[in-house]
């Protein structure tokens, strides 16, 4: 195999491990668009609804005792689906609820090899997210201990907001206020 042959191997096997583009879910009707990405190694995601910029560009990751999560990190994966659901609550203002969403998971590898997924679903009004953490390989711990924080969400200059006055912590039925 010639230099020239091993390059262009090393290259494609390269890329089948790293998905290094932005992908993104929507809601049902497509306003509401999550976008996750990697820049300089830190897995970022940014919102919009109907083309409107809701969050920027804003981290995701954190640290554990098991390694780090935040920086250094390589896309290696992502899987779509969808998320339908309906029932009835006789105690809220709307009896019959129907609920779709669309989920994106976004697998990603730190520069130890370990692997940490990121679960969104999106709706037309509501965004959630989670971390998952698979046992990582030779690992022997059961458990992990998330030792800092790097998610957060960095809002446009523009956004204003509504501060409502909120009563004093355990107060009302059975002290039940947080």
């Amino acid at each position: 195999m010639t230099n020239k042959s091993l390059l262009l191997t090393a290259i494609a096997v390269a890329a089948a491990f790293s998905v290094e583009a932005a992908v993104n879910v929507t809601g049902p009707d497509g306003k509401l668009v999550v976008t996750t990405d990697v820049a300089a190694g830190v897995p970022q995601y940014s919102v919009t609804y109907d083309g409107k910029q809701l969050i920027e560009q804003s981290p995701l990751g954190f640290v554990t005792n098991i390694g780090d999560f935040s920086h250094g990190m390589t896309m290696t994966d992502t899987k779509t689906g969808n998320v339908s659901k309906s029932y009835n609550q006789d105690r809220i203002k709307k009896s019959h609820v129907d609920y779709n969403a669309n989920t994106l998971v976004t697998t990603f590898k730190n520069e130890a090899g370990q692997e940490m997924s990121i679960e969104w679903q999106v709706s037309d009004n509501d965004i959630a997210f989670r971390y998952i953490i698979p046992r990582q390989k030779g690992g022997e711990t059961g458990s992990l201990v998330v030792e800092k924080e790097a998610t957060g969400f960095k809002f446009p200059s523009y956004t204003t907001t509504f501060i409502t006055p909120q009563s004093h912590a355990m107060i009302g039925w059975k002290r039940t206020k947080p």
